[in-house]
């Protein structure tokens, strides 16, 4: 079966500095006791501010799943890109089978 059931939760959580926007992509902390009703949760880490998501396997900025800059373009990619290219899909036990 592949099936995937998108489930939405709402979670409040206390962000003593003020550093977050709506979009932002962040990782919680669960509270030892509860701030408020609702509050039950901290900021633990923003992983990634609205609008500044970087591809965790090309480290290439994208928006939704479209690339800002095309990660493709041999021209433009210089020898630490393809390094690191190389060492991501080599981590991710990823490789080519030619049949």
């Amino acid at each position: 079966l592949l099936q995937f059931f998108n489930k939405r939760k709402t979670y409040f959580a206390h962000d003593p500095l003020q550093q977050c926007v709506v979009g932002d992509i962040v990782l919680l902390k669960a509270l030892p006791e509860r701030r408020s009703k609702h509050v039950k949760h901290e900021l633990a880490e923003i992983v990634f501010k609205v609008g500044n998501v970087i591809d965790p396997i090309t480290g290439k900025p994208c928006a939704g799943t479209r690339f800002l800059e095309n990660p493709s373009d041999s021209e433009n990619l210089t020898e630490a890109d393809t390094t690191y290219l190389s060492e991501k899909l080599h981590e991710l036990k990823v490789c080519s089978t030619d049949k």
